[in-house]
């Protein structure tokens, strides 16, 4: 019933291989970066707020050497899971693929790297990837961190893993045409095992918090409902939440109390206020759930996991039918049951709820939620559980 996590070296050895297949010959270089999921602070990082992923054991792997000699100054990639392949010229600058195409995440952080003067980066490339597509477990992110660590391994000219972290969020807005905020490559680049990430995204300062209660784990929830962020419902939140701000006299919903926005409600469109309502409750909601972790509170983290939901349920209004039945389900286990709290995770419409469960009922969950949320749904779901994960890895370099 639970989709197993294969160990990085399994995947590793994989591409490698598939590597050798493709080219002929073996990769010099293999590097690795996680997805993630949230466990809480959905939606605030672009307001400046805090948020608080978790690095999970699903990777995006790639292998890699320099072309054979007399080849074109280009990068080609293969991607192992899809069977697409792809090539584009290294000019300068790199050229946009065609919209929406999966190599503009790659041929965004080749850009940012040329900008800083790193130039003789022609590859050939295979990546392997087990994070989920579409799942809202930041595939894309993972994507664009591995390949600024390949660029880093191949060219020996490390840069600071912030600096990584925003040069993959502006390959993602220059070149995937994606508003992003920071939190997926901030957790891709830095997460540490055992830990989850509590970011400031404004000041950018990373809090690693502990997490290494065995009693504890995290349950993903992937309710195979495919969704495309690349479009205009998060760009449209993101312009509400600027007017809210803009109305609040406040240079981001960050620095807005619950107490301002009440004052305030009147002279605001009705659903300009409930997008600022869920983001001022989202950051207390993500600060306090910090507290509880370190606290090893799991019922007040559980608590605090399901009002998120709600209030992206009915504020943000990113959930969607497929989410609500998932988070329904774990409410009627309850903590009796072994679930804690459990949410929607990643922006929305479709995706992945996250759930903090008892580890010790992890099998007799997982197939409770699997069979009801079928039954519900008519969709059959995929289950799997990951510990806090480490961020970006050079597996051979």
């Amino acid at each position: 019933m639970i989709d197993p996590n294969l160990p990085l070296q399994e995947i590793a050895q994989d591409a490698a291989r598939k590597f050798q297949e493709r080219y002929g010959r073996p990769p010099r270089w293999i590097v690795a970066a996680p997805g993630r999921v949230n466990l809480i602070g959905e939606h605030t990082d672009y307001n400046d707020g805090f948020v608080f992923p978790m690095a999970i054991e699903r990777y995006t792997v790639i292998a890699a050497d320099r072309p054979r000699p007399g080849a074109p100054d280009q990068v080609t990639w293969h991607c192992a899971r899809t069977n697409q392949s792809a090539a584009f010229p290294l000019s300068r600058p790199v050229p946009k693929g065609e919209p929406k195409h999966w190599t503009n995440y790659i041929r965004g952080v080749f850009a940012g790297f040329q900008a800083r003067g790193v130039d003789s980066l022609a590859f050939d490339a295979l990546m392997l990837s087990t994070v989920p597509l579409g799942g809202g477990l930041s595939s894309s992110a993972a994507l664009e961190i591995s390949t600024a660590t390949l660029i880093e391994t191949a060219s020996g000219q490390k840069i600071d893993p912030v600096e990584k972290a925003l040069l993959g969020q502006k390959a993602e807005h220059d070149y995937a045409g994606m508003p992003c905020g920071i939190m997926d490559q901030f957790i891709s680049a830095l997460g540490r095992k055992d830990h989850l990430l509590l970011l400031d995204c404004r000041s950018r300062k990373p809090e690693l918090v502990p997490m290494s209660d065995p009693g504890v784990a995290i349950l993903i929830v992937n309710t195979n409902v495919k969704h495309e962020l690349v479009g205009g419902e998060y760009a449209q939140r993101r312009r509400q939440c600027e007017e809210a701000a803009r109305l609040l006299g406040v240079p981001a919903l960050r620095d807005a109390t619950a107490d301002a926005l009440e004052a305030k409600k009147s002279k605001m469109d009705e659903t300009v206020y409930r997008r600022a309502r869920h983001v001022i409750g989202e950051n207390e909601r993500t600060i306090h759930a910090a507290h509880g972790v370190r606290a090893s509170n799991w019922t007040t983290v559980g608590q605090l996991m399901y009002a998120s939901h709600l209030s992206l349920k009915d504020d943000y209004e990113v959930s969607c039918a497929e989410l609500d039945a998932v988070v329904e389900i774990a409410h009627g286990i309850g903590i009796d049951g072994g679930v804690y709290g459990c949410r929607m995770t990643g922006g929305g419409f479709g995706g992945c709820c996250v759930a903090l469960v008892d580890s010790a009922r992890i099998d007799p969950l997982a197939a409770r939620i699997a069979a009801e949320y079928k039954q519900k749904t008519q969709v059959k779901p995929t289950l799997f559980v990951s510990r806090p994960a480490a961020g970006a890895t050079v597996v051979k370099g």
